[in-house]
């Protein structure tokens, strides 16, 4: 267990180092330019497509997408190999003159998507652009006006992949859809993942000095809303109106920063989607992890500090042979508590939530699609100790012509996923602070013949006003879906309030009227929806407790 008032004191140094940028940085030459930089302008007037703003470690220059100027690359602390491995995130090193940001940064080792998974093709999960490495702590922005008086409401946005793979750079999390339409800024951020970031060293025995190198890569995201609250007014942006949101291993991130203090007075809204977590690793269970990836690289705890002397590629295959579940650690100061257990954390009290699950969530990972009712009932027998007529019928009686296969993802996602959802958004709504509101996505995607229903990430699409994707096809109903979920999240980001005139009146979440937003084509707000399938999970619940 580390020191309390360790990470503190480490922080401060960080936070003390950006100061320091940021005052060099503060005199009037740093005003954003809308302005030709040296060298662009080939005729009279301003460049159109071009512009420079400045930020704490130097100049940065980004380029026109129509009415959106895009920032990608952008680095927001140092490279994290060598020495800096498994240490809490260090700011970026200044530079001169101006930085070109036109391509995306590193992301972080590890195991690409297998291009035979029909959900992985989806959703693009291969497309991780950028190239790997372990200079990966760079954020990408998206703003509609380089103007450090606009005051633009702020999105940061954590990507999903669990804790293990993913990257800011994806193509379903380009943010300059949710600029135009929102009218915001937008900002996604690279991270350390898995074994690169949440190794419990220090839990297994390792030196002092790596106390924090089972929660570094919470504490990467810790760091970029620091470099957030510094630097967004060069992009227009404004540090005291910043939401923070994730889908899947994103909404895992979000529920983490939620319980941290050093994040504290970083954000002021956060949305989960799909991805409650309610419960992170244990000390114990985060030794474990770490004992298994210095098992494989031929290290002990003694020797442990040896692992910045691996290359990044030794560590990824370990990590991969090991097949420890990597996931941040409490215990620290950094992060002490579990973020919604036994309660909602006291950190985020006065910070207004969404929490949301898709119908279909569990549906990413199955792949038997003929699946048969027959088969739905012996399937369902076999998991649930006999219950599965039972449980098949209870469902159709709710969803009468949904395939058998999509069924199936339902009463997983009941079992697990949206179990996890519903116990967040209690805590949250039980704690008497800033209100929580809930939304379930039941619109089903076209792509692939329809065959994945309301599947898991649908709705991250959505909130990104994104509507040209597989998942929407840019259709007309697709559009409109898109357009009810980003107005929600474009008034969220402002009020902490997502009613808005797309959408019908959206009452906060509470224990007694169990108020749920459902998105669907007829989007319509219901108290305690699907009821009895809720009631019978609450009394059959699975063991290993809820997702999360």
């Amino acid at each position: 267990m580390a020191e309390k008032g360790s990470l503190s004191a480490d922080r401060r140094t960080v936070i003390a180092a950006a100061g320091a940028l940021a005052a060099a940085a503060a005199a009037p030459k740093a005003l954003a330019q809308e302005r030709p930089v040296s060298g662009l302008a080939t005729g009279a007037g301003a460049s159109k497509l071009f512009a420079a703003t400045e930020i704490a470690s130097g100049k940065v220059m980004g380029i026109a997408n129509g009415p959106i100027w895009e920032f990608r690359g952008i680095p927001y602390g140092a490279p994290t190999g060598g020495k800096n491995r498994y240490m809490p995130p260090k700011p970026p090193a200044p530079w001169r003159g101006v930085r070109e940001c036109f391509a995306f940064g590193q992301v972080c080792p590890q195991v690409q998507a297998d291009i035979r998974g029909e959900y992985g093709q989806l959703i693009q999960w291969d497309r991780q652009v950028g190239g790997m490495g372990e200079d990966c702590l760079v954020l990408n922005v998206w703003t509609p006006k380089l103007d450090r008086g606009a005051k633009k409401p702020v999105f940061v946005s954590f990507h999903g992949g669990g804790f293990a793979t993913g990257s800011g750079n994806a193509p379903g999390f380009d943010g300059k859809n949710l600029a135009y339409y929102a009218d915001a800024v937008v900002v996604t951020i690279n991270h350390r993942l898995a074994a690169y970031g949440y190794a419990g060293l220090h839990e297994a025995g390792a030196p002092d000095a790596f106390r924090y190198a089972g929660v570094c890569g919470a504490l990467d995201m810790v760091a970029s809303l620091e470099w957030v609250k510094a630097n967004i007014e060069a992009f227009g942006g404004d540090p005291g109106a910043v939401m923070i949101f994730g889908q899947s291993g994103g909404g895992a991130k979000t529920s983490t920063v939620l319980a941290m203090p050093p994040a504290k007075g970083l954000f002021h809204r956060a949305g989960v989607q799909s991805g409650s977590a309610v419960r992170l690793a244990t000390p114990e269970a985060g030794a474990a992890m770490a004992e298994k990836l210095l098992k494989q690289l031929g290290l002990t705890p003694k020797t442990a500090g040896d692992i910045q002397k691996k290359t990044w590629r030794e560590i990824l295959e370990a990590q991969t042979v090991a097949g420890a579940n990597f996931a941040p650690v409490i215990g620290t100061d950094a992060l002490p508590h579990h973020p919604f257990d036994p309660k909602a954390p006291e950190e985020s009290h006065d910070v207004p939530m969404i929490v949301s699950t898709t119908l279909e969530d569990a549906a990413l990972s199955l792949t038997n699609f003929d699946l048969t009712e027959a088969g739905l009932v012996e399937l369902l027998d076999k998991r649930f100790k006999g219950q599965g007529k039972e449980i098949a019928a209870l469902y159709r009686r709710y969803d009468p012509i949904a395939t058998p296969f999509l069924i199936q993802a339902q009463v997983f996602t009941d079992s697990g996923f949206r179990r996890g959802a519903f116990l967040q958004a209690t805590r949250k709504a039980a704690a008497g602070g800033a209100p929580v509101y809930m939304y379930q996505w039941n619109w089903r995607t076209p792509a692939y013949d329809g065959k994945f229903g309301a599947v898991h990430g649908i709705d991250v699409s959505a909130s990104f006003h994104s509507y040209r994707d597989a998942f929407f096809a840019g259709s007309t109903s697709g559009k409109r879906m898109a357009d009810r979920l980003a107005s929600a999240w474009s008034a969220f980001v402002r009020t902490g309030d997502p009613n808005n005139p797309h959408l019908p009146p959206w009452s906060p979440y509470d224990d007694a009227g169990r108020a749920v937003m459902i998105f669907d084509e007829d989007t319509h707000q219901e108290l305690s929806p699907r009821a009895e399938i809720r009631a019978y999970w609450d009394a059959h619940a699975p063991s290993g407790g809820p997702f999360g």
